[in-house]
């Protein structure tokens, strides 16, 4: 039978096409957060060790955080993204901040990676000492509908406050500094990691002072919501007006994935930022170690990722 050399030629091409776009390997959006913050520039310093190190190749993408980033998961937008454990929760549940919501159900957990510290700043002469102390006074809960927001509310509750026996002021984190710098707050919360760059920057100009919460407290809270991890913050955290051990709580920055990403690169993804830990180029980076990985999970672990954790011998 004669062959057609056009058809041959085609057949090629296109042989050739389908080994380019295997040489490039699985390509992957990670949503992150704004770029001034800290999930931008570590998701990016995640990403440069995963692409260096498999053969998936990660486009990291800015975007509004925690509860958007889940939305771009659910919506097919991004693939793998960075989340506060207690917002997959709810959006995993459909309750407290995503109640009226559907659930994402399509979210996994793929490790957790550092805690983000609930941290409630008051100025060191307002004569507040302790939650309780709030009553009455000006504080920001954090921006309307965020994770912060609702930190605040459960901290409030379980120290048998509410949001109607404070003046409630809804602001983010560098606007609720100004506002204490300017005299217009006389507390605001921030769940973020330590040091965060909106205190240490209120610090130069105002004596700060962190609350701590009673053990009882913390105990109470982490019975209602075990998403909560306590912490303690120190000198050594960064906060130079921090002279004695501050008793909280922390929520857990987590690398979540949707259940569609195939098994193997779930498993990929985790074993390269374990086992080569040390390349991350971001001072989080130093938080990542196979036992940190896998505490604090609110939202079940894919596959993929429970295989390497079980292989490692630190899930059962």
């Amino acid at each position: 039978m004669k062959r057609n050399p056009a058809i041959l030629l085609l057949a090629f091409s296109v042989v050739l096409l389908l080994s380019a776009c295997e040489d490039q390997g699985v390509r992957l959006n990670m949503a992150t957060g704004g770029v001034t913050g800290t999930y931008y520039p570590f998701g990016g310093a995640m990403a440069a060790v995963i692409n260096a190190n498999t053969d998936i190749s990660i486009t990291v993408m800015a975007s509004g955080a925690s509860a958007d980033n889940i939305r771009q998961i659910a919506a097919g937008d991004a693939h793998i993204a960075i989340a506060q454990n207690d917002v997959m929760h709810y959006t995993f549940t459909g309750t407290g901040i995503w109640e009226g919501h559907t659930p994402v159900t399509t979210l996994t957990t793929l490790m957790s990676l550092y805690p983000e510290t609930v941290q409630i700043i008051v100025l060191e002469d307002s004569g507040i000492y302790s939650v309780e102390d709030l009553r009455g006074r000006r504080v920001s809960i954090g921006d309307m509908g965020s994770g912060v927001e609702a930190n605040a509310m459960q901290i409030l509750d379980v120290h048998g406050l509410s949001t109607a026996d404070i003046s409630v002021i809804n602001l983010g984190f560098g606007p609720s500094a100004d506002a204490m710098r300017d005299g217009q707050l006389d507390a605001f919360f921030v769940t973020a990691a330590t040091p965060n760059s909106a205190i240490m920057e209120l610090s130069i100009a105002r004596n700060l002072r962190l609350l701590s919460m009673s053990d009882s407290m913390i105990q109470a809270l982490m019975a209602r919501h075990p998403f909560y991890t306590r912490v303690t913050v120190t000198e050594a955290d960064g906060y130079t007006f921090v002279t004695e051990p501050v008793n909280t709580v922390a929520v857990q920055a987590t690398l979540v994935a949707s259940t569609n990403l195939d098994e193997q690169v779930a498993y990929d993804i985790v074993r390269a930022l374990i086992e080569r830990q040390a390349d991350i180029g971001h001072a989080r980076g130093a938080y990542i170690n196979p036992h940190n990985a896998v505490q604090s999970i609110s939202v079940d672990f894919h596959p993929g990722a429970r295989r390497f954790f079980q292989e490692i011998g630190v899930l059962d």
